[in-house]
Order: C-alpha cells, then sequence, then structure tokens
C-alpha cells in the first residue's frame, strides 16, 4: 500500500537524485544514464528531454515550496527559451509544457505564457496538410505516436490565442493519429508513413518497437497520456474514447507485477534486450495519464480500474527492485527504464522521463493527500 509517508520518502529520494545531477553536472540535460550515471558521450539520437529535468524542479517546488528549487526551476526553464524556435523536433510540448507552464502557473506572467505559444506555433509548422498530421523530427513522411503527448501546446496556443487554423491542425493531428496509429484493440503502432504528395497512408512502421505490428509499450503509455492530455483540453469525448481503449489494452496486458515489458509483444522465452526487458519509464508515463483517466471517465468502475493499477504500478516502482534507492553510486531514480532498444540506447537504464513522470504521478498523490488533510 502506497501510504502518504511512503511517497513522501520516495519524493524525498528523487530531490537528493535531482540535487546530486545539478550540482555535479551543472547547466547538464541528460537523456539517459549509462552503468547509472547520467554523464556520458553516447549518441542523443534526438534532444528532446530538457523540460523533464526543470519539469521535476517544478513538480518539487509545488510541494515543497523550497526556494531551492524555485531558482534551480526558473534557472534551467530559463536555459530551454531559445528551443521554442527550434524546428529540428517535434517534442517542443515535452519542453514547454513541464517547464515554462507551471513556470506561468505559479506566477502569471504574462512573458511566459508567450514563450508556450511561440512554441506551439512553431511545432505547427511540421504540420502537412495533405495527410492531416505533424511530422516526425525524421521528416515529412513520418508520423510518431510520440506526438499526441506534443500537440497539447498546439491546443493550449489555440485556446489562448484564439487561433482557429492552430486548433484545426491539433484537431486534425489527433484524428489521424487515432485512424492509422491507434488500433481497435487499443493498442499502438509506433510509427506511421504516408506519401507526401498525395498525403496517402501507407503504412505502420516503427524504430523502437519490436514490429510494425507490435505495441511499443512506452508509445502506447504516450497515446494513452496524450488523449487524455488533449480530450481534458477539449473535453471532445472522441478523445476521451481512445485514451479508454488504450488504458484498456494496457490494464488486460499487464503483468503480474504490474510493470511491462519493453514491448507487449517481446517473446518472453528470450533474454533482454529483445526478450523479457522490462520498462520502467512506461509505467511511470502511464500510471500518471491513468491518475488523470481515472477522473475523466464517465463510468464508475472504469475510474476504479484506471485508479487502481496506477497505484499498482507505482507501488511496484517504489519497491528497491526499481527505485535506486538502495543502489549505491546510481545517479538516477528508475532503474531498468529503456531508451531505445535497436540503438542500444540506455537500455536497463534509467532515463530523463521516466524519472520525472514517475515524481508527477508521486506528486499528484501527495497533493491529493495534502488537500484533503
Amino acid at each position: 500500500m502506497l501510504s502518504g509517508d511512503k511517497i513522501e520518502e520516495v519524493l524525498g529520494f528523487a530531490e537528493k537524485q535531482v540535487r546530486h545531477l545539478v550540482e555535479t553536472y551543472p547547466n547538464f540535460f541528460p537523456i539517459y544514464t549509462v552503468n547509472g550515471k547520467w554523464y556520458h558521450s553516447g549518441e542523443l539520437w534526438t534532444d528532446w528531454t530538457g523540460g523533464f529535468l526543470a519539469g521535476m524542479m517544478w513538480q518539487f517546488f509545488r510541494r515543497t515550496g523550497s526556494p531551492y528549487w524555485f531558482e534551480k526551476a526558473t534557472h534551467y526553464s530559463r536555459l530551454l527559451e531559445h528551443r521554442k524556435h527550434d524546428r529540428n523536433v517535434h517534442d517542443l510540448g515535452f519542453i514547454f509544457l513541464n517547464s515554462y507552464l507551471p513556470w506561468y502557473e505559479l506566477t502569471r506572467d504574462s512573458s511566459l505564457q508567450e514563450v508556450i505559444i511561440t512554441a506551439g506555433r512553431t511545432l505547427a509548422l511540421r504540420y502537412q496538410p495533405k495527410g492531416g498530421y505533424l511530422c516526425s523530427f525524421l521528416g515529412p513522411q513520418s508520423l510518431f505516436i510520440d506526438i499526441m503527448m506534443n500537440v497539447p501546446i498546439i491546443f493550449y496556443a489555440a485556446i489562448h490565442t484564439g487561433d482557429h487554423n492552430l486548433m484545426e491542425i491539433a484537431v486534425n493531428h489527433c484524428r489521424t493519429t487515432r485512424t492509422y496509429l491507434v488500433r481497435a484493440d487499443g493498442s499502438t503502432a509506433h510509427e506511421g508513413l504516408f506519401d507526401v504528395e498525395t498525403g496517402a497512408f501507407l503504412g505502420q512502421s516503427t524504430h523502437q518497437g519490436l514490429s510494425p505490428e507490435s505495441c511499443w509499450a512506452r508509445g502506447l503509455a504516450w497515446s494513452l497520456y496524450g488523449f487524455s492530455k488533449v480530450y481534458a483540453l477539449t473535453g471532445d469525448p472522441e478523445f476521451l474514447e481512445v485514451a479508454e481503449r488504450n488504458a484498456q489494452y494496457w490494464i488486460l496486458h499487464l503483468p503480474e507485477d504490474k510493470v511491462p515489458y519493453w514491448d507487449f509483444c517481446a517473446d518472453l522465452s528470450q533474454p533482454p534486450p529483445w526478450g523479457a526487458q522490462k520498462e520502467s519509464s512506461s509505467a511511470a508515463i502511464a500510471a500518471s495519464g491513468l491518475l488523470d483517466l481515472a477522473r475523466q471517465t464517465a463510468v464508475p468502475e472504469r475510474a476504479i480500474a484506471y485508479r487502481s493499477t496506477a497505484l499498482a504500478m507505482l507501488e511496484a516502482l517504489c519497491d528497491s527492485e526499481y527505485l535506486a534507492i538502495h543502489t549505491p553510486g546510481w545517479e538516477g531514480i528508475l532503474k531498468h527504464a529503456v531508451y531505445h532498444t535497436r540503438k542500444n540506447l540506455g537500455v536497463d537504464e534509467s532515463v530523463m522521463w521516466g524519472d520525472f513522470f514517475f515524481v508527477e504521478a508521486l506528486t499528484k498523490l501527495a497533493l491529493e493527500g495534502s488537500s484533503r488533510s
């Protein structure tokens, strides 16, 4: 059972780990560890995770009110501001919704909101009108499931500026993703490929999953949480339906210990990394998304299932098998995460988004508990 004391103990450990990171490697935005250490010279593939480090600091400040975390959060957020014009990534939602949005919500400084809106407009420039989607960093032919977690920044910009074109871009992207990447059973493909001349859909593909037909665990978590976020912004039930379909697949296919393997279709008779490799970051993402979805669903039985599954996953992640609290010298928070199996990057390591969404989910529970007391 996840008690309030246990949550505080784990979040205290998370604070200790992040403090060590920023004091040991100042102004560094890591993506994954190597042998448990954040600083390394390995490939990044794409630079998309800076908002998670700043985001953890904002989560710590929301819970504790510590001036230390406010100073660090503002400093690390400012280091990201230049990314608001970055047209080379599809991840501006990850970067700015976790850094500048909490900063703005705390201070109501309009200049901070302008950064978010500018980033939303920049991301919208990736829109491919013929296919009706925002393309991935790989090129105009590529649609990633990951972008569902980033499209909320376009919705945010549209809502706060009254820009109907931005709203149309965001809605079209979600519908295209639902049609071509989310399957009838709620599982998801990592990538969709399109003909750039006609916009015709060519087929599903993957870069990080087992196969085009499989269900890469982190991709499903991105979809579940992303469609939930879009529903929160729009109130449109068509997006809630997708998130709930994703959640059903997730719950039905979770292993007994409640922490998924890296791909739901992996052959568990085979050894890691292609077989029985756990993926803690996917559990953290999905847990945070399911906590929100439990409040959004109109079906009481589903609300109970979503919340109980989220709590079970978080309880599993708080065990020393996954939590690095009893692993001397380990610099991350959660062990047994995976970045990129095919490229052998951050496999069975800590990853910045896993740590962030774990902290985010536990902070939701901590603040929920404090509001009741």
